[in-house]
């Protein structure tokens, strides 16, 4: 299976990635696509086409932070580094997480009411970290950071605040602006579909979601974003529990880069993680949107990169979960890659 996947990597826009078995019969193959890139933008390995669009998600939000960023929004409003880190994040809603948000908002002087990202159950409740709060409301919605830091910007540049999430509107128009030129595309490339907290989000391929984290990961001064890379990388990889949560993978794989690595989940199968030191980054697609396919299929690229040392595998073994077991707790099955990947040509 290995090898053909390399030599069919080409011809396939989704490639087998994570196969399961049970009594050693196979039960489900997942598929997807695999990108390497370096800041350059260079493809450096792959599986299946990284150049098919794939929608972003939830890695978007780092990259939609950056007109905020790169416009002087932090230091004028005094956001603070575990603040930048909630523009990033798809938090669980914990109280740490509506402090944060909470903070914004009072620096930015806008109500939560104003924040469109509608509201749902946290996270934190559904994951069993605690009990359920007396009242929900849009600061324990998972994506209100990125809703805070779009309100910021626009009482930066006296922007409308009701419309703020209209494709039309400036605010949009900027981020549309700087994804494309992070990700090393023309606007037009982008494909644009709207996400679950009601804001645009663009599809791109794979390739071009992994440069814009090889150049966010790598902390560069640029000439287009000054210091912007820097000041959410750092924020990320200081407060990881803020970019997701108690037992949450971003927080678990950030802390096992020991602050080399800048990761973001997406639903739907998506995963980016960054390195600082080899300016290189990966992103991944599951094209059924299978989370723990995705997070097996990230640990492994990790692995075959050569990035994981034996204490970063240890830490990693949870979400590779090679093991199927019953609600008892006994092995009833593998979860296994079936993929190697391939070195661009």
């Amino acid at each position: 299976m290995r090898a053909v996947m390399g030599a069919t990597m080409a011809r396939m826009p989704f490639a087998p990635l994570i196969e399961l078995t049970r009594g050693g019969t196979p039960e489900s193959l997942h598929f997807g696509a695999v990108a390497v890139v370096d800041a350059r933008g260079k493809l450096l390995a792959a599986v299946g086409d990284p150049r098919l669009r794939v929608f972003t998600r939830s890695t978007l939000k780092a990259l939609q932070a950056l007109p905020f960023v790169r416009g002087g929004g932090p230091a004028q409003f005094g956001f603070s580094p575990p603040q930048l880190a909630l523009l990033c994040a798809s938090h669980s809603g914990e109280p740490m997480h509506v402090e944060q948000v909470q903070g914004m908002l009072d620096k930015t002087g806008v109500d939560y009411h104003q924040l469109q990202c509608g509201c749902h159950v946290p996270m934190f409740v559904e994951l069993g970290v605690g009990p359920a709060p007396a009242a929900v409301d849009e600061r324990h919605h998972n994506c209100s950071g990125k809703h805070a830091g779009f309100l910021a910007y626009c009482v930066q540049h006296g922007l409308p605040l009701d419309s703020y999430l209209d494709a039309a509107h400036p605010l949009q128009q900027a981020i549309r602006r700087d994804v494309a030129r992070v990700a090393g595309l023309a606007q037009e490339d982008l494909r644009m579909g709207i996400d679950g907290c009601s804001a645009p989000n663009y599809a791109m391929p794979p390739s071009a979601l992994a440069r814009s984290y090889a150049r966010l990961a790598s902390g560069l001064q640029d000439a287009e974003f000054g210091d912007g890379f820097a000041l959410l990388a750092d924020a990320m990889t200081a407060h990881p529990e803020l970019v997701s949560g108690t037992r949450r993978n971003d927080e678990a794989f950030m802390r096992a880069g020991r602050g080399d690595w800048v990761t973001k989940v997406g639903a739907d199968g998506v995963q980016v993680v960054g390195s600082k030191s080899r300016q290189q980054a990966l992103a991944i697609k599951v094209s059924d949107g299978n989370m723990a396919a995705l997070h097996a299929t990230t640990v492994e690229v990790l692995d075959q990169l050569g990035w994981l040392d034996d204490a970063q595998r240890e830490a990693l073994a949870p979400w590779r979960a090679a093991g199927l077991r019953s609600v008892r707790g006994a092995v009833v099955g593998e979860r296994r890659p079936v993929f190697t990947l391939a070195p661009a040509v």
